[in-house]
């Protein structure tokens, strides 16, 4: 399937295990040269992201690029393009390895009958977990191209070279032959040896080379097509009863006014109520007519009481990390710091709601989805429907914007149920208070800390207990003797019923959290050791990574020490995410009048090992810190019972343009490294970074996220 509008990116994706739907693949591609490779199974071991026994890989290939008779490439991958920049970056890696120009190749994403089966795109995982793989197979294709170019020029293969989409003689580069030439009329199957190496970083041609996005045209003409740019002849829109709170039970529902509007079609199916029509609008108006009664159980939880809740309910804690003596910690201690921290609640809120366009028809269906997981959604829509897997295609446009939220895909099973139920193409767009309401939030967490600084100012002890964030971003990178890490529930996972809603991951699950209570942490003891908050930094960190971050952001920023709280409003924080080490320093600026807080400038210095694109990853670094700057001090869900009550943004305050403050990157760029993740890590310091700002500018610590301006004018009458 060719999708013109993304000039030459195709996004498509193929079931685990499905020969027939492979070997349909290979008759109707053509003649060409395909390489099926693999991704190591361990990748997948063990459990998916809603805890669930994770299915097998394939056993014989993840993934696989055709070189066409025409001399393009088309790379079939399991991942889909939200935003974060893949499919720039992981073209740039095999248009290097395989030695043709990045607009020579087609990245083939999200489409479940054409591309392999992929766990879905989360986690910084691309780029660090796929990429080498991806890399591997462009270099073993290179290989075969130099085989059959050894065969048509009539050369040994070791006097030949590549370039450019071409097999040339190394001593004349006139006698040539084009990888399309050796291409045409052939259909040639290939599996990776494991004998051929990639690329050095010298040999590098478009890999560590900044470069504009490849879908940047179609993004800002508008011309990229999301789920909800999918039309089809004779679609219906979908809008849906929904209930007033979680947990609440339809009583009754009558449809009699709804059924007066024209050309409307009413669905139900059980507590399942459905309003189509031709139009969107005309279905909204219907679906204000249906006079529906709900019962709902009453709840006492709210967003005031509960941590003091998910204290009550948590489960037996887990041991993540332990070291040395926690009683001789204490005792070599001169200072000791004990302190709580809370998050709240916190949204997706996404630009493109959750949308999904369903076709069913002859007993298959086909659905365009909003979807981080295509393959996930595929078997959840085979499900409700009752069909075979195979049945069941998933098509993902491009993502307008996921951060984990976009692994639940309800609305395209609804999607699908509405188009069997109806014979007709159905659309399921959420709007804003749909999306609010049925969003899987970044878990409500509790970590409380006791710590110890010797008279020398170096650290003697962490006692380390965090409640429903999980235990990523709770490895220690200072050096502490004696420690203990314990996790009470491992995150959202299994805490399902610990909360009124459900809860999942949101950018760097659980990160976020535990940077925020540790770096806020490590701020009250350099200040308990009478020192520089930087200083004492360097001074625990063994590192070599983060003590390089840390150096880099505190030169950049120019960094001049003093005790806190200075008056300054200077913060820092360090953190790792995603193999990625991070350093931040901002400068904030607080009104004490209104508590509001402005940002003025935000450092941040990051070692990522080899970097593909360091344009994209700078980016990504940009919105990380922008994004940040929501959950650190706006972002919050507010709920009575099950009811969610901020299910917009007049009331649930995200970033704006006017927050913008003063953005410097620095990238520690080791091309001697294996990539790692770039997507995530710059957000997970914010929290504590502004925290930390604040504490300098006021003398105020505020350990609840987000740190609103009701909140930092409490902390000040509190003194």
């Amino acid at each position: 399937m060719k999708n013109d509008q993304y000039s030459g990116l195709e996004f498509l994706e193929q079931p685990p295990g499905n020969e027939i739907s492979r070997r349909d693949f290979f008759k109707s591609a053509g003649s060409g040269i395909f390489l099926l490779f693999t991704i190591g199974d361990s990748l997948f071991s063990g459990q998916d992201r809603q805890g669930r026994p994770q299915r097998g890989v394939p056993t014989d290939y993840n993934a696989f690029l055709k070189i066409g008779e025409d001399g393009r490439v088309s790379c079939y991958v399991g991942k889909i393009e939200m935003g974060q920049g893949v499919v720039t970056s992981l073209g740039q890696m095999l248009a290097d390895e395989l030695d043709v120009l990045l607009e020579s190749v087609d990245m083939v994403m999200g489409d479940t009958d054409l591309c392999p089966w992929d766990m879905g795109t989360f986690g910084s995982l691309s780029t660090r977990s796929f990429g080498p793989s991806l890399r591997m197979a462009g270099a073993e294709a290179r290989q075969v191209l130099l085989e059959l170019g050894s065969e048509h020029l009539k050369m040994p293969a070791d006097r030949l070279t590549t370039e450019n989409g071409f097999v040339l003689d190394s001593t004349n580069k006139q006698h040539k032959v084009a990888y399309a030439t050796l291409a045409k009329g052939k259909k040639i199957e290939r599996r990776p040896t494991g004998k051929v190496s990639v690329k050095k970083p010298g040999e590098f041609k478009i890999m560590n080379k900044s470069l504009i996005r490849r879908d940047a045209q179609e993004k800002v003409t508008g011309k990229a097509k999301y789920a909800g740019d999918i039309q089809l002849p004779g679609m219906l829109h979908a809008r849906i009863l929904r209930p007033p709170a979680h947990d609440s039970k339809l009583i009754s529902a009558d449809i009699s006014e709804a059924k007066q509007v024209d050309g409307v079609q009413i669905v139900k199916e059980g507590d399942f109520v459905a309003v189509l029509h031709k139009y969107p609008d005309v279905a909204d108006t219907a679906l204000s007519k249906i006079k529906a009664k709900f019962e709902t159980p009453k709840s006492d939880l709210n967003d005031k009481n509960i941590f003091d809740h998910l204290l009550k309910v948590a489960p037996a804690g887990k041991l993540v990390a332990m070291d040395g003596n926690l009683q001789a910690g204490e005792s070599g201690a001169k200072s000791l710091v004990e302190a709580t921290y809370f998050n709240d609640y916190v949204a997706h809120s996404p630009m493109e709601p959750h949308t999904a366009v369903a076709n069913v028809e002859g007993g298959k269906a086909t659905v365009w989805a909003s979807t981080q997981n295509p393959f996930t959604a595929k078997e959840e829509i085979a499900k409700a429907l009752g069909f075979p897997s195979e049945n069941v295609r998933v098509i993902t446009p491009f993502v307008g914007g996921g951060f984990g939220g976009k692994t639940r895909n309800l609305q395209a099973v609804e999607a699908a149920r509405l188009s069997k139920m109806t014979g007709k193409p159905v659309q399921v767009a959420y709007n804003r208070k749909e999306e609010f309401f049925f969003d899987a939030f970044r878990p409500a967490a509790v970590v409380k800390i006791k710590s110890g600084v010797t008279d020398k100012g170096k650290t003697s002890l962490w006692d380390y207990h965090v409640y429903f964030a999980g235990e990523r971003g709770t490895q220690m990178f200072y050096d502490i003797p004696n420690y203990s890490t314990i996790a009470y529930n491992a995150s959202w996972v299994g805490a399902q019923g610990s909360h009124p809603f459900l809860t999942g991951p949101w950018r760097a699950p659980g990160n976020n959290t535990n940077s925020y209570a540790r770096e806020m942490q490590i701020d009250m003891m350099a200040e308990k050791a009478g020192m520089d908050p930087v200083e004492f930094r360097l001074q625990n960190i063994v590192n070599k990574k983060m003590l390089g971050v840390l150096k880099a952001a505190a030169q950049k920023c120019g960094w001049k020490p003093a005790k806190s709280p200075s008056g300054r409003g200077f913060g820092v924080a360090c953190g790792v995410d995603a193999g990625t080490f991070v350093a931040s320093i901002a400068e904030v600026e607080v009104n004490k009048s209104t508590g509001g807080v402005r940002v003025k400038r935000v450092v941040c210095a990051q070692d990522m090992g080899l970097v593909i694109n360091p344009e994209g990853a700078t980016i990504q670094m940009e919105g990380c810190i922008m994004m940040g700057l929501g959950y650190a001090l706006t972002e919050r869900v507010m709920f009575k019972g099950g009811e969610v009550l901020n299910r917009n943004f007049d009331s649930y305050e995200i970033p704006r343009f006017s927050w913008l403050p003063k953005i410097e990157t620095v990238i520690l760029d080791d091309k001697e490294a294996d990539p790692q993740g770039g997507g995530e890590p710059a957000i997970v310091v914010m929290g504590g970074l502004i925290a930390n700002a604040i504490y300098d500018a006021i003398g105020v610590r505020l350990y609840q996220l987000p740190m609103t301006p009701e909140r930092i004018k409490e902390g000040l009458k509190k003194g």
